[in-house]
């Protein structure tokens, strides 16, 4: 259980910050969970597939631009998106606003990802480039 505000922080600087509230080494390798913030210009990863991960994203406030195959989209608060494996996607924050929403993965692993993009912060921004690194360690396929 964590109460509001409580998980594993991670900063992912200039204002992003990933809270951690379910992982592999909780859940038996089954579940990922996250509450994400991202500052406003925020730019996102690569457009990316996965090979097994399901990417589910559950938008709590503000508006958070999704591109799902070759569709971009505005997806607003109380909005749910699963993105099942080999499908192209990827995230932005496009307006000048906050937004914050619940990333979840099934199966578990993605928090190893989140752990790296926050020491990664530490050295400068998260740039599409570094997100895309990062995350290739990860399932994740850049397309």
């Amino acid at each position: 259980m964590h109460p509001p505000g409580e998980g594993e922080r991670i900063d992912a600087g200039e204002g992003s910050v990933i809270v951690l509230k379910a992982t592999g080494e909780m859940t038996g390798g089954s579940f990922f969970m996250s509450e994400t913030t991202i500052a406003a210009g925020f730019p996102g990863p690569p457009p990316h597939t996965h090979r097994h991960l399901h990417d589910m994203f559950y938008v709590l406030e503000g508006v958070l631009t999704m591109r799902l195959g070759e569709a971009s989209h505005e997806v607003a608060a109380g909005s749910f998106v699963c993105v099942p494996p080999g499908i192209v996607h990827t995230f932005s924050n496009a307006g000048t606003t906050r937004v914050r929403f619940l990333n979840m993965n099934t199966p578990s692993g993605f928090e190893h990802y989140m752990r790296e993009l926050g020491q990664a912060a530490r050295h400068g921004a998260l740039t599409p480039e570094v997100m895309g690194a990062i995350a290739s360690r990860y399932d994740f396929q850049s397309t």
